[in-house]
């Protein structure tokens, strides 16, 4: 048996308002914008690397906008990320040590919130298994 996570529905209020956070402050790629049927807007932007993707729009879920949390963002290195996202204006947590695995932290305009976390040094992951 195979299974993939592709696809994870980000509930917002504002689709334009999201869309352009997402792609303009985080530098997700708008893999497309479609209205498949009246009402139903899929749009879908993919984190630069990622093979998941995610999804906001109109009439696809009955989560509340901004109830989202949790989402991890795996990076190589968490201080080149977070100076680059705050340079394009998105509100990043300072960068936190927590044993040897950094996080960071920032929401959407709805308030999902996400998290940044850098890779795991090699000694950590031993560590960690032991």
């Amino acid at each position: 048996m195979e299974m993939r996570l592709e696809v994870v529905q980000v509930p917002v209020s504002d689709v334009d308002r999201a869309k352009s956070f997402y792609t303009e402050k985080l530098g997700f790629v708008l893999d497309h914008d479609v209205e498949h049927i009246p009402g139903m807007r899929v749009v879908q932007l993919t984190p630069p690397g990622s093979a998941t993707s995610i999804v906001i729009g109109t009439g696809m879920t009955s989560m509340t906008p901004g109830s989202l949390e949790g989402l991890q963002l795996v990076v190589p290195d968490i201080d080149a990320t977070q100076d680059e996202l705050v340079g394009r204006g998105a509100d990043i947590s300072d960068v936190q040590d927590m044993g040897g695995v950094k996080f960071a932290y920032f929401a959407d305009p709805d308030g999902n919130r996400w998290v940044l976390q850098g890779s795991t040094p090699p000694d950590v992951q031993r560590a960690h298994l032991d």
